[in-house]
Parts: structure tokens; sequence; C-alpha cells
């Protein structure tokens, strides 16, 4: 729909930029209140109230007809997407609670799988003629009966422990320990990097390819639909992986191929190994961001949904800032050099968890 907002309102390159960061704005204000509001109200009603604000401002954001007014609702909607990823996240941490076996990387298997049937819902929507405004009103409306239709099966109050492990004076700790608490600030940082790998796929991949590797136009969105692919294969069997393995291993090898699919990328001149660096990206990244999400809901005295709300909006900040930093960099060296270094900081992911792990387990970290 970007295409469409930029011709209503007559904008430029620049003037779309500055507008959609009003939506990383919206999302990056509201998940650490949602954390706290989650400990109040319960994740399974953020939910609902988030659903019910992504429906109304969808197809408001085509209704808007001043830049000003867009960026309001471009704010409120990047709201209720903040608020039901954090609400969601929650919910998938009380399952693994209950159910005592991984489920996260199953859940983001299918927020990918999600993201790549949107794009598809509204091609087929405007391939039946469909106005584009009532297109957003027939996907709002979807969602809100979907989301109300399983409400039952939501769990009722988010996550019902306070913390994995107690505090030692038996006081209720609060959720802003939970932004200066070591663990909880190494695993935000951590996701921050992963999440700037994907938004370097997702913004620069079909730039590096038209200007870097000279491939055709309608071409360009193969590097992001076998990436998109490949991680969403791989987080829908990675439960299995992460019941059998352990996640430091899963985040030490996943980070390293991580590493040389972009690396492959960078080095190869023949389209589909270019494509198979995109898929190893893909591979790669899947899981790391799941066991973090779950790790970070067990991190000792600190409250699970303070704790998966601070380590959500240090993550998603390096899908929004990070590809912008990429952007600086492939302006001085090229785009070749972005990646290049994206891979040197997947790397790093991999051996600092592993340090911190086993530093973790000789209890020099709590």
């Amino acid at each position: 729909m970007v295409p469409v907002v930029k011709e209503r309102l007559a904008l430029d390159d620049s003037g779309i930029g500055g507008l959609l960061l009003f939506l990383g704005a919206g999302a990056i204000v509201t998940m650490p209140a949602t954390g706290w509001l989650i400990s109040r109200i319960g994740s399974k009603m953020v939910i609902l109230l988030a659903t019910i604000l992504l429906g109304i401002t969808l197809p408001s954001l085509l209704a808007t007809n001043t830049p000003a007014l867009t960026a309001v609702v471009l704010f409120l909607f990047g709201s209720g997407i903040g608020a039901i990823d954090v609400g969601v996240n929650a919910q998938g941490l009380q399952i693994q609670d209950i159910g005592k076996k991984p489920v996260m990387s199953s859940l983001h298997g299918w927020f990918s799988i999600g993201g790549l049937a949107g794009p598809m819902v509204i091609l087929l929507l405007d391939y039946f003629n469909i106005i584009p405004f009532y297109a957003l009103v027939i996907v709002s409306v979807l969602l809100i009966f979907l989301v109300f239709g399983v409400s039952s099966h939501l769990l009722k109050a988010g996550i019902e422990r306070e913390t994995a492990g107690g505090r030692e004076d038996g006081k209720k700790p609060g959720g802003g320990v939970a932004w200066l608490h070591p663990r909880v600030l190494f695993l935000g940082v951590m996701c921050f990097i992963v999440f700037l790998a994907e938004g370097a796929v997702l913004d620069w991949s079909g730039i590096f390819l038209r200007d870097v590797k000279v491939v055709e136009e309608n071409l360009l969105g193969l590097g992001y639909a076998a990436f998109s692919v490949a991680m969403a294969f791989m987080r829908l069997v990675g439960d299995k992986v992460v019941s059998k393995i352990p996640g430091r291993v899963i985040v030490a090898t996943g980070s390293f191929v991580t590493a040389t699919g972009f690396l492959v990328a960078v080095m190869a001149s023949w389209l589909p190994l270019i494509l198979f660096g995109f898929v190893l990206v893909g591979l790669g990244a899947a899981n790391i961001v799941p066991i973090f999400f779950s790790e970070s809901g067990r991190v000792k005295g600190v409250p699970a949904t303070a704790a998966i709300a601070a380590v959500t909006t240090i993550g998603y900040a390096g899908q929004l800032a990070g590809p912008a930093a990429l952007g600086f960099i492939a302006e001085k060296a090229g785009l070749s050099v972005s990646f290049g270094c994206t891979a040197a900081l997947m790397l790093l992911i991999g051996i600092s968890y592993v340090i911190s792990t086993g530093v973790k387990r000789s209890g020099e970290i709590s």
C-alpha cells in the first residue's frame, strides 16, 4: 500500500521515508509500556485491544488526505503492531511454561508465513479490481473476526509468574529493572543485530541484486523471497531442533551459517548461488531470535513481561535503525561492504553468546 499512499499524498522518496518512521516510532514507544500493561490486564486483553486498533487504523491509512494526519494514523498503527507483538510473545512464553516444551520457533514461523501471505492477499483482492481502501477494510474485518474467533483459546493472564527465579528479599521486582539488567540488555543487543541482518535483506537485497549483481528488474524480489521461505521453513521445524540441541549450539551454528550466507551472496556472480546465499541467511537466522525471546522470560529477578518487552523493543530498533546504518556504509564503501559488516556482526553474536552462556553456567552471571 506504500506506493498508493505515496501517490495520493504526492510525496517524494524522502517524504514517504520520513512518514514511515512514524510506524516504527509507534511500535518502539508502545512496546515498553505493553509489558507493564500485560502485568495489569493480561496479554489476552492486550492482544484483543491491539487487534481493534489495527482494524481501525489499517484502512484509515488510505482515508487520510494530509501527511500530518497520515503520520498520526501510522503512529497508532505502529502502536498496535508493537502491542500485539509483545502480547503474542508473552502468550508464547506462558505456553512454553505450561507445556514444558519449546513453541517459540513455530510461532515465529507462522509470523514469517503471515509476512508472505499478506501481500498475496492484497494481490488477490487487486486481481478482482477491488479499490485499495475497501481491500484494507476486508483485511481488517477478517483480522478482527479471526482474532476474536479464536480468543477463547488465548490464555487469560499473560505470564503468571513474575520472575523465573524470584528475588532473595522476597519483594516483587519492578518492571524498570528489566532495562538495567545486564542479561536483558545483552539479549536485546543480540536481537538488535539479528533484526539488523533481517532488515538488511528486506531493505537492501533488491538494490544489491540490481546495482551490484546487475540482475534483471523482474527478478529483484527473488533474494528476499528465498530468504523468507527458508526462514519460515526452518522456524516451523525449529521447535523439534531446539528440543534436541542446546540453544548455545543453535545460536553459534545459526550465526555462522548466516554470516556464510551473506559472504556467499557477496562473492558469487551466478544468480542461483547468490540466492543460495540468501537461503543460508534465512536458515541460519531463523531460530536465533526465538531462543533469545525464550531466555528473556527466564532471567532471574526480572518480571518476564518486562523482560520480553525490553528485548523486543531493543531488537526491533535494529530492524528500523540498522538498515539506515547499512545504507550509510553502502554510500561510503558499497553494499558488498555493508553485507560483509553484517556477516561480521553475526559471527560476533555466536562467539559472544557461547562465551556468555559458559560464564553464566559457572555462576558469574545470574
